[in-house]
């Protein structure tokens, strides 16, 4: 069963990653709010639990932040060696998937054939 989770939690969460992610790119809360164009307090207040953000205010923070909006919401966000390292998986993986998508082309275009 999935763990139930209450609006308080969601805000927990949003506020602990908001906070994360901001660290992580040593912005301070007010460089943050400047860059966001928002209020200098506004970002103490998410990070406090104080205030609420709309859907415009997520869009601004996770382009400053350079994250995606799922990354604001996850319950155990990955450190920065794992999200290299989860990308270059996923580029390796989608060279190697490309690289096989146009051996099985060739060898199909070719004339005489056979379905594979």
């Amino acid at each position: 069963m999935a763990k139930q989770f209450r609006g308080d939690d969601i805000r927990e969460i949003f506020s602990r990653n908001l906070r994360l992610f901001r660290t992580r790119k040593n912005l301070s809360q007010f460089a943050l709010s400047n860059l966001a164009g928002l209020a200098h307090n506004f970002v103490n207040d998410i990070e406090n639990r104080k205030k609420w953000v709309s859907p415009d205010t997520i869009a601004k923070l996770m382009t400053v932040l350079e994250v995606e909006p799922y990354q604001l919401f996850m319950t155990n966000p990955l450190d920065g060696t794992q999200t290299k390292q989860l990308h270059r998986y996923l580029d390796e993986l989608n060279e190697r998937f490309t690289e096989a998508v146009g051996e099985l082309k060739t060898a199909c275009l070719q004339p005489g054939a056979k379905d594979p």
